[in-house]
Parts: structure tokens; sequence; C-alpha cells
């Protein structure tokens, strides 16, 4: 069995380590692809029903996505807890309940934000036409943000447990409700009505419910904690601290990523209308790519502490080893079969007969900047694996705060290749930065007390 790699650390970290992290991505990798594919059905079916819709769920995006990306961020800090407390019940049941109330803590912070996207829309200077389209849909987002912290709560825990493919039975499940319901409620087949936006939300909102529920049964019924019941009860405010001084960070570290690169966005927008659409698809396919890169680093997490709890340092490096080159050659592989069928992916994304050579340009920078930034993160994710999460904050502040600063003249003086090319560097000096704090926190001795889980 390769499992047992991921559950319980019983073989040595090496080869094995390889199939084992790939084992436990890649359901998490099918789970997120898909995702991604549900939310292009519901673009796709609001862009047939109105561009005024279109426009509005662009604007509750901007906010709903990196909201539930910090949230997301901010949960994966429960999973080096996780593991040590792995095969104790009595142990794992309090992280399990606390990690519930960091989830409910920081989902209700980011639902409040998403709520808000007509009074932000309004301050940022959106159309009111755009704006009026909204109606409840803000409300409804809100709600499957709430789901969704609850949910990742809940993997965290599985992925730590090593038991991705419930996580992927759960998002499957939710992404099919999601994409069911959306063709049902916004694309109005045959004599069905069409209700837009309000039916965009209440796909959504069942489909962060289904997965937060199945995942929540998952954790009941297929571990160690069957029979248990998972209800947080009262908080306990320590414990819910400590788990949030790993997650917090990571959330820190979402933020600043997607901010920076909105000022990118603006950056590239000011040097033309065709260099904003070339760097759309640019930063499209990056994300895609990149994909592959997360779920191995989730993947690694668990191996990671288990070792980290040994204070076996040889194998928490390899691990991280493996992992790093895990990623490096699956986005690399992804990215470059992009490249060589450039004249088959390009047009999939324009018809602009001027964009698309421009685009081809791009994509070996494409290349460069998901490569240097699978290889951070990744690094980051070992970050974790220890309870360090402070030092991947402080790079990603640093590297992507004077790229933000330089953004706007550099893209004047050396257009769009230089843009990429800083973006592509930035990523690569997080990578420098975090795998020497990597291997600073790594280095266990004798009289060196490493944080304990939370119990």
């Amino acid at each position: 069995m390769i499992e047992p790699v991921i559950s319980k650390g019983t073989r040595p970290a090496g080869r094995s380590a390889w199939i084992g992290i790939a084992v436990a991505a890649l359901p998490l990798y099918l789970t997120m692809i898909a995702a991604s594919a549900g939310a292009l059905v519901d673009t796709a079916l609001l862009g047939n029903h109105a561009t005024a819709t279109l426009a509005a769920f662009a604007v509750a995006m901007a906010v709903f996505s990196p909201a539930t990306a910090t949230v997301a961020g901010a949960l994966r800090g429960v999973m080096p807890f996780v593991t040590p407390s792995k095969e104790n019940p009595d142990r794992l049941l309090p992280v399990v309940r606390s990690g519930t109330w960091l989830a409910i803590t920081v989902g209700a912070i980011a639902a409040v934000a998403v709520a808000s996207v007509p009074l932000i829309g309004k301050a940022a200077g959106v159309p009111r036409t755009a704006l009026d389209q909204l109606g409840i849909f803000p409300l409804l987002l809100a709600g499957s943000v709430l789901a969704i912290a609850v949910s990742s709560s809940a993997t965290s825990v599985l992925v730590a447990l090593g038991q991705s493919k419930l996580v992927m039975r759960a998002g499957l499940l939710g992404t099919a409700a999601s994409t069911t319901l959306s063709v049902l409620l916004v694309g109005g087949p045959g004599p069905l009505p069409s209700y837009g936006l309000t039916g965009a939300g209440i796909a959504m909102l069942a489909s962060s419910v289904i997965s937060a529920f199945v995942n929540q049964v998952a954790i009941r019924r297929s571990t160690v904690l069957s029979g248990r019941s998972l209800f947080p009860g009262r908080p306990n405010v320590k414990q819910v601290w400590t788990l949030g001084t790993v997650g917090i960070p990571l959330a820190g570290t979402v933020l600043v990523k997607f901010a920076v690169l909105g000022v990118l966005t603006f950056a590239a927008a000011r040097i033309g209308t065709d260099s904003a659409a070339v760097h759309s698809v640019g930063i499209s396919l990056v994300n895609l790519i990149f994909t592959a890169a997360v779920a191995v680093g989730q993947a690694t997490i668990p191996l990671i502490s288990d070792y980290a709890t040994k204070q076996d340092s040889a194998r928490v490096r390899r691990s991280v080893r493996a992992g790093t080159w895990l990623a490096l050659v699956v986005v690399g592989f992804i990215a470059a079969t992009v490249i060589v069928l450039s004249s088959w992916v390009v047009p999939l994304f324009t018809q602009d007969v001027d964009v698309r050579p421009q685009i081809t340009d791009l994509l070996p920078l494409v290349l460069a900047v998901v490569v240097t930034d699978a290889l951070q993160a990744v690094v980051g994710f070992g970050l974790i694996g220890l309870k360090r999460t402070v030092p991947s904050f402080v790079s990603t502040f640093i590297s992507y705060g004077v790229l933000a600063v330089i953004a706007a003249s550099l893209a004047t003086a050396g257009g769009l290749a230089a843009l990429w090319a800083a973006l592509a560097l930035a990523n690569l000096l997080q990578a420098v930065s975090k795998a020497y704090s990597f291997y600073r926190h790594s280095t266990f001795t004798e009289n060196r007390e490493h944080t304990p889980a939370a119990t």
C-alpha cells in the first residue's frame, strides 16, 4: 500500500516519498481542476444571460476569490497540528474542534467583506448598471464563504490524515451540484426561467454546503474520530490562537500575493489594451498550471510534520526535496506542453490576430514564472509543516512589495516582458529566502524545543 507513507510515515523518505506525495497530490489536483472548470461554466452561462450580469459577476468575484483563497490559506495552518495526533483520538478531537472555530472566525470576517461588495464596488467607481444587477448575490456568496471555511478546515484534517481521496469525493460532488444547478437556474433550459446572478449564487452556496457536509461526514466515519461528535462546543481560545499563529501569516501571504498581482494587472493595462489582454491570458495560464504545485505542496505537509515531530532533519529535508522536484517536473511539463502546442492553445483564449503572437511570445516567461512560483511554494508548504509561517509572509511581503513599487515604471520602460521577468525574479528571491528559513528551522538539536502540537 502507498497511503501509509502519508498517514504513518513508516517508510524512509526517498523514492517512496515521491510516490507517496504523488498519490496524495493527484486527488487534490483533480479536485482543483474540476472546481476551475465549474467556475468557467458559471462565467459562460452568465455571459450568455447578459453582459451587465457578467460584469456584476466579475466585480463580485474580484472580492470573493481572494477572500476564499485567504480563508483556505489560513486553515492550512491546521494541518501540522493534526499529524502528530493522528493515532490518538483524544488528542486529535480538540484540534479538529478548534480548527472549526478558527474556520468560523476567519470565514465570518471574509464573509463580511464579500457581503460588502456593493459598497466596495461603489467606492471603486464601478458603473451603477453593473451594481444594480447584484441583488442578493453578495449575501449568497457570503454564506458560501462560511461554508468554504468549514469545508477547508475539514479538508486540512483529511489531508493531514492521508485521506485526500475523500477530499476529492467531496469536491467533485460539490462541483457536480454547482454545475447542475447553474445549468438549471442560470441557463434556464427549455421552459425553465433564468435567474441570472441569483441562480448562480444559489448554485455556489449549495456546492459549498454539500462539500462541507461530505467532508465533515468523512472525518466522522472514515478516521480515528469515527463515531465521535465534531460539534465544536465551547471554544478553547488559547488553542484556537495557537492554530491561528500558524494559519494567519499564511492568510497574509495570500492577500499580499493577490494585491500585488492586481497592481501588475493595472501596470500592464497602462501599456495598452493589447498588453492588458496578453497579461490576463498569461496570469490565467499561470494560475491553471500552478494548481499542480499547490496540490503537491499540500501533500508534503503531513510527511514533514510527522518527521518534524520526531526531529528527523534528514527526512524532513528529503521530503521537501522530493516534493520540490515532483512539482517542478509536473508544472514544467505542463508549461512546456502549452508552449509546444501554442498554435492550438492560444486561439482558445482570443480570436484577435494581433494579440495571439504577443501571447505566444510571452509563453517562455510564463514558463519561468510558473516554475519559480512552484519552487517557492513547495518550500513554503515545508515551512507550514514546521509550523513556521512568518518567514514565508515576510519573504513574500518584501519580494512582492518591491515588485509592486517598481511595477508601473518597469512596465513603461521595458513593457510586458520586463514586468514578467521581474515577477519571475521576485518568485526566485522568495524561493531562496524560504529555502534558507526552511533549512534553519529544520535543524533540530537536543536543546532546541520544537513547537508542540495543540493538545
